[in-house]
């Protein structure tokens, strides 16, 4: 590869990054809760954390239920956000977003009865992450 050949591969992998990224929040954006979900779910992160690395530990569930709730909890355990803190209103709240859009997709594919097994919060908490996850009680 001569100079700009590696000049090229940087920009072209560096422009891929970007781009996925923006695809990121374009998707986070589009799949939100409302407002006070959000704020729920950050009032509810603890236990939410809590639910899922019980749910994550549970041989019961699929296999991609527990991948998918294995990668959402590396993911919170990373210092670095998807959309960065001092971004007004989604900068805060992606970790919530993120949360609730993957509880929402685990929810939907092991049953609400799981969750209900494993929560460790109150009825009202219990009540929320419904509302969150778009799901009846």
């Amino acid at each position: 590869m001569t100079g700009t050949g590696w000049v090229d591969a940087v920009i072209g992998v560096v422009g891929g990054i970007v781009l996925m990224w923006f695809v990121l929040v374009v998707a986070l954006l589009m799949l939100r809760p409302q407002r006070e979900s959000v704020q729920e779910a950050l009032r509810l992160l603890p236990d939410l954390v809590r639910l899922l690395r019980r749910l994550a530990a549970d041989s019961a569930l699929p296999r991609g239920v527990r991948v998918r709730l294995a990668l959402l909890l590396g993911y919170l355990a990373l210092p670095v956000d998807l959309i960065p803190d001092f971004v007004p209103v989604l900068g805060c709240a992606d970790d919530a977003i993120v949360v609730a859009v993957v509880l929402r997709s685990v929810v939907r594919r092991a049953g609400l009865d799981a969750v209900r097994a494993h929560w460790p919060g109150t009825e009202d908490g219990f009540a929320a992450v419904c509302r969150i996850t778009g799901l009846p009680r």
